[in-house]
This record gives C-alpha cells, structure tokens and sequence, in this order.
C-alpha cells in the first residue's frame, strides 16, 4: 500500500489528500453531531438547575426542535459531501468548464476570452447549487420550521424570494469577480496586494450599502416609531458616545418567528435595527395571539370551547430590548466589530499571497482535470477551497473561540450599565421563544458554538440578583 501512494504522481497525491481531508472534516463533524444528538435523546427532563428557568412543556418542545434539526443536518450533510465527492471524481469542474466554454464560443468568443468565459462558468456554478439546494431548503421551512411554528412563508413567497436572492447574488457577483479576475491578470508580480485591496473595498462598500439598498429588497423597513423605546435608546447610545443616526424596526415575521438585532454603519453613520419580532410591543404574532385569546374567550362564554390557548407573548419588553442592545453597544465600544475586521483582512491578506504563490503550480490544475489551460478562476477556486481547507478548518475553531470570548465581554459590558437582571431575564425569554435546548454536550458546543451554552452565560451574569 505504501509503494502504491509512493507511486502516485503527485496531481493525484493532491487530488486523493482533498477527498482523504474532506471526509476527515465530515466524519469529525458527523461524531461531533451525534454527541449532541444523543443528548437530545437523553435529556427528556429538565434538569434541576433550569427548574427556575425554563418549564417542562417548553423545554420538551425545544429538545423535539432541536432533534428534528440534528436529524435533517445529517441527511444534508451527507448528501452534500457524497455530491461534493462526485463531482471530483466525475470531473464535474472540468465539465463545467468546457460547457462554459461552448456557450461563450455561440457568442463569437474564443479561449482567449477567460474572463467571459469564468463569468459564464460562475453563474451556471452557481444555478446548479441553487438547485440541488432547493429541495433541501423547502423541507427545512416548510417541514422542520413549520412543524415547530416558526415558518410564516407560504410557498409562492419563498420561491419568489429564492430567485430574487438568486438574481440579487448574480448582479453583485459577477462583477465583481469580473473586476477581481482582471487585476490578477494585469497586476503582476504584487497582484495579491492589488486584489487583497480591491476585495477590502468590495467587502466595505456591501457593509454601507447593504442596509439601506439591499435588504430592503427582501424585507420592509421602517423607523422606529416616536416614544419612551426611541428615546431610551438614543439615551443610553449617547451614554456611550455611539453615533445613532438612526433606528429600524425590520418585519422579520413574514419569514419566521425566529428573532435579532443588529447595527451597521461606519464612522458617525450607526444604525440600529430591530426584529418586529424581538419587540413584545410589535411583534404581529403577539397581536394574532390575543385576537386568538379574545376569541376564544367568547368561545368560552358561549360553551363552543372547553380549553383556552395561553397567551405567551413572544418577544422583550422594553427593558429587556435595551439590555440585548446594552450588549450589542457593548461589541463596538470594546471594538469587537474591528477586530474581526482587521481579523478577516489579515486572512484575506494572506490568502491572497499564499495564492500568488501556488497559482503557477501546474499539478494543482492537472490534479482537477485541467491538462490544457490553468483558468484563473479556477485557480482561485481550487486553492482557496480546497488547498487551503485544513488551515481554513483551524481558522473558523480559533475564530469560535474568539466569538464566545467576545460575547462574555459584552454581556460584562451590559452589567456594567446596569441592566444584568432585564438581560438575564431577556436571554432566557430569547432561549424560550427560538426554542434553544439550554444541554449542551461539552465538546460540540466547543467546536461549534459561537455563541457561550445559555448556562454558562447565565452564571456569568450572576442571576437576576446581580442588579
């Protein structure tokens, strides 16, 4: 057996070391999921240090969600690392390649013509993901999400929102690599510099105009309306010196029941944005809710219903929504959000200049099935998705790390304000009402969560007492 692997040329070293890594990932990731799968299946009582946090028909609920999503991964999982594998060893990139070749060629456009060439490759890429994709995000929705009460879509919504992202991807994608593909190819022996440049522009210019451009394309917002929230908030920014310009109210609820917020911006331009679904005063589920309660109680008196629904409002009071917002003011003003900037640059940076090293290596294109030309394109796709997937593999884990450091600090911030009992109150309403199952086991939630188990961060906070 050694003699053999000795005896290979060292494009199929390359080829077979991919497959060999990237089942290796799978494996590891299907153990690690099974680890936590099976305390799904264990756990079926609440455990008595959440008897006071959480109660047994919610955490039922919770462990059913969470397993039901375990067993989907799975499925999904292992199709989409079979398919992957295919499509290696069926030379399916190659194929692609000279389809695209094909169809540029109707057009008048020879080889010559590379960046025509990968645009057409990268939107037919792209289509086929897109599809193979689909199925398994319409049983997601409208199975696993619906099952458990979260889906608010309905089918024509979905598919419809599925080709404008489609579309929106396109128009935003090609360019750009169109443009990135030609500074390779004019910038020579310092391209990298160049490159790495030009993304560092992309990547900011999307972060400034996403809001304002992009997502409204896909989801209303509106402001926040004129009131004691608003004004709380803008209060306990300007405590802080964080430059609110503005604040949104996003109506999350057409898609799911599912809650956030979030800032964006740059320099003196910071804008808050809320889920309707995150505000117990907003939140459209809430007033469905108590039409339902209202109708019911008529019911009642007329002897038409023998039970009446509990009316469990979803969502923060006030207090509670300031205190999450506590936390998120307290990234940016511990500089969290630069760090990960600088972070995700210095990578790209990097990146960038182990590819201007490697992108002349002939036996990383003859490993894939490419004997005849070394597309840029190609190039990029073979060495930064694949080369480069064990270092990426210890990149993402140290940057796990990082994340749950950075989410104690700011859950310390938000108790320095003053606010640890409305955020202690506020992530166990949050846990409830996107049904997080508080049992973690130890090593999956070290490898995957970016953000600390419920528990964890709990005691941090020392308890509703703290404040």
């Amino acid at each position: 057996m050694l003699q053999t692997i000795s005896e290979l040329s060292i494009e199929n070293k390359i080829f077979y070391a991919v497959l060999v890594f990237s089942w290796t990932v799978y494996l590891w990731e299907a153990y690690l999921a099974y680890r936590q799968r099976r305390v799904y299946q264990t756990t079926t009582h609440v455990p008595v240090e959440l008897g006071k946090i959480m109660d047994a028909e919610t955490f039922q609920k919770s462990r059913l969600y969470q397993l039901d999503k375990s067993n989907f991964s799975f499925w999904s999982g292992l199709y989409s690392e079979t398919e992957g594998t295919l499509i290696l060893l069926l030379g399916g990139i190659p194929f692609l390649w000279r389809v695209s070749g094909a169809v540029t060629a109707r057009f008048g456009l020879g080889t010559e013509y590379e960046i025509s060439q990968s645009l057409v490759f990268l939107m037919l890429a792209t289509l086929f993901s897109a599809c193979t994709g689909l199925p398994w995000s319409i049983y997601n929705t409208f199975v696993i999400e619906e099952k458990h009460g979260f889906n608010q879509q309905t089918l024509g919504f979905f598919l419809k929102d599925a080709v404008k992202k489609f579309v929106v991807t396109q128009c935003i994608l090609l360019p750009v690599t169109s443009l990135l593909l030609y500074i390779i190819k004019i910038g020579g022996d310092y391209f990298f510099i160049y490159a790495w440049l030009f993304t560092l522009a992309v990547s900011l210019v999307l972060v400034t105009i996403y809001a304002d451009y992009i997502a409204p394309l896909f989801d209303k917002f509106t402001p926040l309306p004129e009131g004691e929230l608003k004004e709380e908030i803008e209060s306990m920014a300007k405590s802080i010196s964080f430059p609110l310009t503005k604040v949104y109210v996003v109506e999350g609820s057409k898609r799911s029941s599912h809650s956030n917020a979030y800032f964006y911006g740059f320099f003196k331009n910071k804008r808050i944005v809320l889920f309707d679904t995150l505000l117990e005063d907003y939140s459209p589920l809430n007033k469905v809710g108590e039409a339902e309660t209202e109708h019911s109680e008529e019911n009642d008196a007329e002897g038409e219903s023998k039970t009446k629904p509990k009316n469990k409002k979803q969502g923060c009071n006030n207090p509670e929504v300031l205190a999450v917002l506590g936390h998120e003011l307290g990234h940016w003003k511990l500089g969290h959000t630069v760090k990960n900037i600088v972070i995700s640059q210095m990578n790209s940076f990097l990146c960038f200049f182990l590819f201007a090293a490697l992108i002349g290596r002939k036996e990383l294109f003859l490993a894939f099935g490419f004997h005849d030309s070394q597309p840029t394109l190609i190039g990029l796709m073979i060495i930064f998705q694949f080369i480069f997937s064990p270092y990426n593999e210890l990149l993402s884990f140290c940057l796990t790390v990082l994340s749950r450091r950075f989410e104690f600090q700011a859950d310390a911030f938000a108790l320095g304000m003053g606010r640890a009992s409305e955020l202690y109150s506020a992530l166990i309403k949050l846990n409830k009402d996107n049904l997080g199952f508080p049992v973690a086991d130890w090593l999956f939630s070290t490898w995957h969560y970016s953000h600390p188990p419920l528990l964890e961060r709990l005691r941090a906070l020392g308890g509703p007492k703290q404040d």
